[in-house]
């Protein structure tokens, strides 16, 4: 069947034709590829026409699509049960590796998806310090809880809806936003209302307004400033975790947080999230203590069986170094090719997440990311497709590079984009 027909008839019974927003080809244009199949760095849409996929189901695929290993292990436990609702050895395996791979973890609680996670952690914050208020930062994604739809990356950045219709004004003003790598802005803010403050969460690594990377000494400020307030420090390192680093974004720059929110990887393609950190304040949660969450799958073992499988993969010695080169080579090779073209651009990489960008350099700040050539970049998106390669529907997201991308697919990119450069001469 056509893209077109199967969008079509989507529309009559799922709002958008859609079932989650950015997904909907409204910020760039045009209809939407419904996919059958995947292998490895590549995609198949209804229409039997392969793609490079730099979108990766936005995070999860680090090892490629159907890793071998991977799939067993699913049918495996798939052939064993689908679900128990009960404990599982495997889940306690599971967070046992977490652990191990991020020390700043010494309990974790698994849920069912990284916005389960992020709502978990601030209501955890909020009931191990007794106060109220969050911080969080512009152009930040953190889920779709009510609490943290306050200035919003992700798809209500995409769609120019920083907050979200149903999120009640009590609610909201419960959230104080701060400008990313604004230091000044943050050491004012916890000066005034400090005490008040029961956590702050932050992608160490933005990735939900593109990839911006955190300035020299920021995230060092933030965790000094929650230490000397009492207030929590949580990092969502639902993109970042496995993907920066092997002990994710919190290794790289040497951050101890007090609680973690994991998820995509942990999961290897599969609904999976975790949350984790300081054992006196994971330990409030039901049932040792007062802050009640729960999940009917949570750790589900199918989705368990994935994780293990991919984080097994994953510490391979130098595998997520290789992926961190061929991230870099593919970024470097864009920039080269948009300089031929005389387009303005720029690009960067961090372990096997990327951003592009139709501005002279990288941004640093939300407020940065709003001047990039939204125009340019839906342009190039939809040559890029045309060509082959499946980038990311909108010009607010990182990308992904996975183990399973090579020189091929790399050159075969630089190709693509050499063409897409020239159309926007």
């Amino acid at each position: 069947m056509k893209n077109e027909t199967l969008f079509e008839r989507a529309q009559r019974v799922i709002p958008g034709g859609v079932n989650s927003p950015v997904r909907a080809f409204r910020a760039v244009g045009g209809t939407p590829r419904f996919f059958e199949r995947a292998s490895g760095p590549h995609l198949w849409d209804a229409e039997g026409r392969r793609y490079i996929d730099y979108v990766g189901s936005w995070g999860p695929m680090v090892l490629g699509h159907t890793h071998p290993a991977v799939v067993s292990a699913v049918q495996a436990a798939a052939a064993r049960a689908l679900s128990y609702g009960a404990p599982t050895a495997e889940e306690t395996l599971l967070a046992e590796r977490l652990c191990e791979l991020m020390p700043s973890l010494e309990r974790v609680r698994l849920v069912s998806s990284g916005t389960e996670a992020t709502m978990t952690a601030i209501r955890l914050a909020r009931g191990f310090t007794g106060r109220k208020l969050i911080v969080k930062f512009e152009g930040c994604y953190h889920g779709h809880a009510d609490a943290l739809l306050v200035k919003a990356g992700s798809g209500a950045l995409t769609f120019g809806h920083p907050s979200s219709a149903g999120v009640p004004e009590e609610t909201a003003a419960q959230t104080l936003v701060l400008n990313y790598n604004d230091a000044d802005q943050l050491r004012a803010l916890f000066e005034k209302q400090g005490t008040q403050i029961a956590g702050v969460i932050v992608e160490p690594v933005a990735g939900n307004m593109n990839l911006v990377l955190p300035a020299p000494g920021f995230l060092e400020g933030l965790r000094e400033l929650c230490t000397q307030s009492g207030a929590l420090l949580i990092l969502d390192e639902v993109m970042t975790g496995f993907r920066v680093a092997l002990g994710g974004a919190q290794a790289r720059y040497g951050i101890r947080p007090d609680l973690t929110t994991l998820g995509k990887v942990i999961g290897g393609g599969l609904p999976l999230g975790a949350l984790g950190g300081r054992r006196e304040v994971m330990e409030k949660l039901a049932p040792l203590g007062p802050v009640y969450q729960a999940g009917t799958l949570s750790g589900n073992p199918i989705a368990v069986a994935a994780g293990l499988a991919t984080l097994q993969l994953v510490v391979q010695p130098r595998l997520l170094e290789r992926i961190e080169s061929t991230a870099r080579m593919l970024t470097e090779g864009l920039l080269t090719e948009a300089r031929k073209a005389g387009v303005t651009f720029s690009s960067q990489s961090i372990g096997s997440m990327f951003g592009i960008y139709f501005r002279d350099a990288p941004p640093r700040s939300f407020a940065e990311v709003m001047q990039c050539d939204r125009e340019h970049f839906n342009r190039f998106f939809h040559a890029m497709l045309e060509q082959g390669v499946y980038l990311a529907p909108s010009a607010y997201e990182a990308g992904f590079v996975s183990a399973a991308h090579g020189e091929a697919e790399i050159d075969a990119t630089l190709a693509a984009a050499r063409a897409a450069f020239a159309k926007l001469r």
